[in-house]
């Protein structure tokens, strides 16, 4: 038997509990941000995540006051508040999705909460960079529902100068993700200077049909984070750069083949 955390014990480091998404999976989920990622995507919209530790950020409202940007949770006590919202995800066929950051940095607590989830009959869903491991990944499946996972770009080189990482391990979770043939949304981010020109989307459309993807949900670069930036003091390398819509990737949408990309 797989050792767990105890209930009333193990914490694990969140910094938001968010109610009634909408876009994270079916239905109205509550979606638990983990802090923690082996990543550090230049356009990351939770910058705040990338690191384990607690940091100190500035008030919204008064530059003047600090606050912890996040605070360990017990198994126990996320539990008792995704169950307050148990009829909306009964109405709705929605449930509670786990984020981040990665959240299986924390990958015992994560997987520990999954399983308590779906014991009690709560559908799950993961959002991931897939930069874990084999083994790591595979005990998170095992208590998935829904697996949603980003394809950052194709050439791992780009990859790695991007998000800190080459694309190895994710490609890697990626094709364990399709082996294991539960529900699996995959996304691309397109991003400005980064993925966004037509022989991006064509090396993306290849790559992902080899790995026997046959649908991508296509995210438009937004601004949503530049706000965080600048109130834990940090530079952001797209500061300024105007956001994108759905009507700016229609022809980079078309040039998919062989796999069918809709944009989100």
């Amino acid at each position: 038997m797989k050792p767990r955390y105890s209930l009333g014990m193990a914490t694990g480091r969140i910094f938001n509990i968010q109610k009634f998404s909408l876009h994270d999976g079916p239905g109205i989920r509550t979606v638990v941000f983990l802090k923690g990622c082996p990543m550090s995507c230049s356009w990351c919209a939770n910058p705040e995540s990338q690191k384990l530790q607690v940091l100190r950020t500035r008030d919204v409202d008064d530059p003047n006051k600090f606050a912890d940007d996040s605070r360990d949770y017990t198994i126990q006590q996320v539990l008792e508040i995704c169950e307050q919202d148990r009829p909306f995800y009964d109405e709705s066929g929605g449930g509670v999705t786990l984020s981040g950051g990665e959240p299986l940095v924390q990958h015992r607590f994560a997987t520990s909460l999954l399983h308590e989830l779906r014991q009690s009959g709560i559908h799950t869903a993961i959002e991931t960079t897939g930069c874990v491991s084999e083994q790591v990944f595979a005990a998170a499946l095992e208590e998935l529902d829904l697996v949603i996972m980003d394809v950052k770009h194709w050439d791992s080189n780009q990859h790695r100068q991007w998000t800190g990482q080459p694309n190895t391990l994710p490609l890697r979770s990626l094709d364990q993700a399709v082996a294991w043939g539960g529900p699996l949304l995959v996304r691309i981010p397109v991003i400005p200077g980064v993925n966004d020109s037509i022989e991006d989307a064509k090396a993306l459309s290849s790559l992902l049909a080899e790995h026997g993807v046959r649908k991508v949900e296509l995210l438009p670069f937004h601004q949503f984070g530049e706000r965080k930036y600048e109130l834990l003091g940090w530079d952001y390398l797209f500061k300024g750069v105007p956001g994108l819509h759905a009507e700016d990737l229609a022809e980079y949408q078309a040039a998919f083949d062989g796999v069918e990309a809709v944009v989100g």
